[in-house]
């Protein structure tokens, strides 16, 4: 049987906002209307809620404190309750309605901080997949290297931010100090997950560049160009260690055949 969409929208609504009358048919076994089980059970979904955003986004919760934090998340869950029984999908939208949020405005990086921590949780959850190996590489015949492409793991994020907020969320769940860092720094952050552990990775300009140039699928002569330009006379090695150490990919794929080496 499935529910009234009339019944059932107008019980959202009601969780959402107290001043509602109580949804229709939601009565007592003696027949009375239910006003009271239905606050407590509105008041312990919005705890609810509100605990797992907290629990989403600690580093969040750290740097404006757990008052300021709850009464942010709690405008937050009016107006948005979950669409997904898995409730580690929820809350994707809270970045943005921070960046929004007028209170604090005068903390423009937390937006940034809550992309990260999103990431992150978003990583943590992806597919499992092996990371590239680094012979994989040497199985590749040297004519064909400058076209092989890189397949990108699963739980790979490569993100721009306007804010250091790689820095802030990497240091705050390492409980290092925030000390000496400055928050509106823009940086390049490359979220992996190689094995069990997430990582966050602040790159450089031209690491940026190559890691972002084979995340959109260009062949290796095209990623190498890629930084090469951001600062000419990179060192390419360099930058394929970093980033086969951090487990961004999970294949190559070959020229031509477009097949992968099964790594």
């Amino acid at each position: 049987m499935h529910p009234d969409p009339v019944t059932s929208g107008s019980f959202a609504a009601a969780l959402r906002n107290r001043d509602l009358p109580l949804p229709a048919g939601l009565t007592r076994p003696s027949g009375r209307p239910s006003n009271r089980r239905f606050a407590v059970y509105r008041n312990n979904v919005t705890v609810s809620l509100v605990d797992a955003l907290a629990a989403i986004y600690p580093t969040l919760q750290n740097l404006v404190g757990e008052e300021f934090f709850r009464a942010m998340a709690h405008a937050y869950v009016l107006n948005n309750l979950p669409t997904s029984p898995l409730m580690f999908t929820y809350g994707a939208s809270f970045p943005a309605f921070v960046e929004a949020f007028g209170p604090a405005s005068d903390l423009p990086f937390l937006a940034d901080v809550a992309r990260v921590e999103r990431a992150w949780l978003d990583a943590f959850h992806a597919a499992d997949r092996a990371p590239l190996a680094p012979q994989a590489l040497a199985m590749v015949a040297e004519d064909a290297l400058p076209e092989i492409r890189f397949e990108i793991h699963p739980a790979s994020r490569l993100l721009a931010l306007s804010h250091a907020a790689g820095s802030i969320v990497g240091r705050d769940r390492q409980g290092l100090p925030l000390e000496g860092l400055v928050p509106f720094q823009p940086e390049a952050v490359l979220i992996t997950r190689p094995a069990y552990d997430v990582g966050i990775t602040v790159l450089t300009p031209e690491a940026n560049a190559f890691v972002g140039a084979l995340t959109a699928g260009n062949s290796f002569t095209e990623a190498c160009d890629a930084a090469d330009t951001v600062a000419p006379g990179t060192d390419i090695g360099s930058l394929l260690t970093l980033t086969l150490a951090s487990g961004a990919f999970s294949d190559l794929r070959l020229p031509e055949t477009g097949t992968g080496t099964g790594s």
